[in-house]
């Protein structure tokens, strides 16, 4: 299930941060927000969120609402390239060519 920034930015306005997983999903729920958005939340990583942005960062969003993503976060998701709720760790980092081809790095 995922979510778009608006609906959860209008959930999510009134939580206190930081704030637990399970302290945002009880915020949600008390704000009687859709079950995509409840869904969304439980989707993510059990951590403490200091603000709004780490938890857009950890749902999972509505790829059909980013058209109305702003030209900046569209550049700067561009630079980091790293796609929406896709942790760091988790993303394809491409080896090295020299790797590659000669099959380890020999300091040169």
């Amino acid at each position: 299930m995922s979510t778009d920034r608006e609906t959860l930015k209008a959930t999510l306005t009134d939580a206190t941060f930081p704030a637990s997983k399970e302290e945002l999903i009880s915020h949600a729920d008390a704000q009687n927000a859709d079950s995509e958005t409840l869904q969304a939340l439980r989707g993510m990583p059990p951590a403490s969120y200091a603000n709004l942005t780490e938890v857009e960062r950890s749902v999972s969003l509505d790829k059909a609402t980013e058209e109305g993503q702003s030209s900046s976060d569209k550049a700067q998701q561009a630079r980091q390239k790293t796609k929406d709720a896709l942790a760091e760790h988790e993303t394809e980092i491409p080896s090295n060519p020299i790797v590659e081809e000669l099959g380890e790095n020999r300091g040169s």
